[in-house]
């Protein structure tokens, strides 16, 4: 069969410039993996690169007449919206007599009834990991069999009702052929590497173990197998930059701690650098030397908070002591870590916010401004699958917004939420001033770091005010917050000016 994978085109939400959770970087080898499967199995795939390439749905389209597909697969994306033009795209596509379109990816798995409500003319939805339920869905439309209660998907019955079926994880992930990659994947600054899939957490915003369904565990590839597809890589395309898109690169224990070393001492000998992504409880000192000489340049861990009791709250299992322990490791060797932090959880005081500021400031990680700017604003979004929109949802906190497949939830301390709207503003000003020159498309100014280094304190100085101000029982009027906010705004502008 001829089977065309979409990467849709993507427009980010200026107020939403910063969000990440959409989907997880875990996300970004789907197609490719589907495409190595359907491949493995004799089926013509081609994988579109809307978003990557840049292209409209006009253009898109006339690919899709070209190739003429028996099947159109879109990996659906959640971009902070309901996606009219998406499900506009597909329409017009299934008129001129495209008989069959799947959708996969995290948000459709979570929210695949409103989506297939939405959009008539999508005829399923897989249910987590796709490559065996694209490759078995491929097949039964060759053959012409029936897809009733077809095991790894979301679709509508005889009278319209939607129904759906998990189908079994991937028990061996060394069977999985190498991904396909596109020119658009090989432009990126590192190729992309999945290691591993799932998580051994439990963290209550998270939504990778509710992707991969009850019973979802973390699997990892062999070291092995790992370095096949990075000296096939490296053969055939020169490859020295990788990035381990697993949510968790290490695993469990002892165990994931031997396969790290062991993979490890396989990368040594071919000179490649690499980032991975990690818990702070799996940093160890006798790893991160090992994989620091193998390569490893950089690192995201998420803190989320320097309150443990935050911690508790969103069930993230590890400590603050924990979290410094993994700060003082990484920088022993050289490695700055990238951090993820949650300063606005939905049950946050103004104890817990002090307690946040005073471990960032403690912990030297209020020094540079992209960071700084992602620290002193982010709060927990709500997203439908996991355990936190669960519990909200019980318990009446959630707004649903425009798309069900998000939710706003009040902050329980009302000066909380005044901190959190003010930061918000003000770095997403900044955010949006800054997209050009962060983004790679603007030229840095000759004193920029000069600058990067006043907006910095600014930032970190404007937090401290307004926080004591709320701790010593002082009020922000809308005039006040609309005054500081302008004023804030007005002087970044002119120190970047």
């Amino acid at each position: 069969m001829k089977i065309l994978l979409l990467e849709h085109p993507r427009i980010v939400c200026p107020e939403r410039c910063n969000d990440i959770a959409n989907t997880p970087l875990s996300s970004c080898l789907h197609s490719g993996y589907i495409a190595g499967m359907l491949t493995s199995e004799g089926h013509e795939v081609v994988i579109v690169e809307g978003f990557l390439d840049g292209l409209d749905y006009q253009e898109i389209e006339r690919r899709v007449k070209d190739i003429q597909p028996d099947i159109l697969g879109v990996h659906m994306v959640y971009h902070w919206q309901t996606d009219t033009a998406l499900y506009a795209f597909l329409s017009k596509v299934k008129a001129e007599r495209l008989s069959y379109i799947t959708a996969y990816g995290y948000y459709p798995t979570t929210d695949f009834e409103d989506i297939l409500k939405q959009c008539p003319d999508l005829d399923s939805v897989i249910l987590g990991e796709p490559e065996l339920t694209f490759a078995r869905l491929a097949k039964a439309l060759t053959d012409k069999d029936s897809l009733n209660k077809f095991p790894g998907l979301a679709q509508r019955d005889d009278s319209a009702t939607v129904v759906s079926q998990r189908r079994e994880l991937v028990s061996d992930l060394n069977a999985l052929p190498f991904p396909v990659r596109t020119e658009a994947l090989f432009r990126l600054p590192e190729v992309n590497l999945q290691g591993s899939r799932g998580c051994y957490g439990g963290c209550t915003f998270c939504y990778i173990n509710p992707f991969y369904g009850q019973g979802s565990q973390w699997r990892g590839r062999t070291p092995e197998n790992i370095i096949a597809e990075i000296d096939e890589l490296i053969a055939e395309h020169k490859i020295e930059d990788f990035y381990f898109t697993d949510p968790n690169f290490f695993g469990p224990g002892e165990r994931g701690q031997q396969r790290a070393m062991r993979l490890a001492a396989l990368l040594k000998s071919r000179n490649i650098r690499f980032g991975i992504e990690a818990r702070v409880n799996d940093i160890h000192e006798e790893t991160i030397s090992s994989l620091v000489e193998a390569g490893l340049r950089h690192i995201l861990i998420g803190l989320e908070s320097g309150s443990d009791s935050s911690l508790k709250r969103i069930n993230k299992m590890t400590t603050v002591a924990q979290n410094e322990r993994a700060i003082k490791i990484l920088r022993k060797y050289g490695i700055e870590p990238n951090i993820g932090f949650i300063m606005f959880e939905p049950d946050s005081s103004l104890v817990d916010i002090r307690v946040n500021f005073e471990f960032l400031k403690r912990n030297d990680l209020l020094n540079n401004l992209a960071i700084t700017a992602n620290m002193l604003y982010h709060h927990l979004i709500v997203l439908k699958g996991t355990k936190a929109h669960r519990d909200l949802q019980k318990a009446g906190r959630l707004e649903v917004q425009a798309s069900s497949y998000e939710s706003v939830v009040t902050l329980t301390d009302p000066k909380v939420a005044v901190l959190a709207m003010i930061m918000r503003r003000i770095t997403n000003f900044l955010f949006d001033c800054m997209a050009g020159i962060w983004g790679g498309q603007v030229a840095e100014h000759e004193n920029a770091q000069e600058q990067y280094s006043t907006i910095n304190g600014l930032l970190a100085n404007l937090f401290e005010y307004t926080l004591e101000t709320l701790e010593a029982g002082g009020q922000f009027t809308e005039e006040k917050v609309e005054s500081l906010v302008k004023r804030t705004e007005k002087e970044i502008a002119g120190i970047l000016a």
